[in-house]
């Protein structure tokens, strides 16, 4: 699978001692008080959240990546997938771009997100493979070009993927999630709520991301597991 070199790039420092990744442990690392109760800032929560994931240094994030493989490859959902949206990780968000091999040798197709045009923060998904043209959207992430995604039979409408793994910012305990704050997914996943077809959506995360408690607002649509380097976690209904 072809990368895009800048969103692949190194971190530009390793973190320091101080934040060796045995510190990211949340009972070592609790959220400050302002930020751990139902009403908290969700926008300063983000900043803390991609904070820690940005700590990471390259050897920890590589390390987390690979162990964050080895939890996916055993999911039943993944195991009989045959239509799985993924995406190029960003701002130290998990790589998921190495289940793409693993996936294909099982004979399933990979798609990724697509802002989609003339619609408001909703998503499209393109089949993705070595020859699909990337671009910058206008967030500077890489996704498949526009044009080439408009070609219906390179699209996959929402409902019909079996697993979408999408990037988390942070996630609790009980399932709890909280994203980049664009609603991208909510909304486009938004039907979920709903009887019908749908596929399985899937958090990733670096165990650094995990904290005591999350607020959650109503229009969150609810994850069916969220997995990081170091657990999967199955919400409750």
């Amino acid at each position: 699978m072809r990368k895009p070199p800048a969103v692949y790039a190194a971190p530009a420092s390793h973190c320091s001692p101080s934040l060796s990744s045995s510190a990211f442990d949340t009972t070592l690392w609790p959220l400050p008080a302002e930020l751990s109760h139902p009403d908290a800032d969700r926008r300063a929560l983000r900043r803390v959240l991609r904070q820690r994931r940005r700590h990471l240094s390259l050897r920890e994030r590589r390390s987390a990546e690979h162990a964050l493989f080895r939890q996916l490859r055993r999911l039943p959902e993944l195991m009989r997938a045959r239509a799985v949206a993924l995406y190029l990780p960003n701002d130290g968000e998990m790589d998921a771009t190495l289940l793409c091999q693993w996936l294909i040798r099982r004979g399933a197709h990979v798609y990724l997100p697509v802002l989609r045009p003339f619609a408001e923060n909703s998503l499209w998904f393109v089949r993705y493979d070595s020859s699909t043209p990337l671009v910058r959207n206008r967030f500077g992430i890489a996704e498949p070009d526009t044009r080439f995604g408009a070609h219906k039979r390179r699209r996959l409408p929402a409902w019909a993927l079996d697993v979408v793994l999408m990037p988390l910012v942070g996630f609790d305990a009980g399932g709890a999630r909280i994203g980049m704050g664009g609603g991208f997914y909510d909304r486009s996943f938004a039907f979920t709520r709903r009887p019908g077809p749908r596929p399985q959506l899937i958090g990733l995360a670096h165990h650094c991301q995990k904290v005591p408690t999350l607020p959650v607002q109503s229009w969150d649509v609810p994850l069916d597991a969220i997995v990081s380097d170091r657990e999967i976690v199955r919400p409750s209904s």
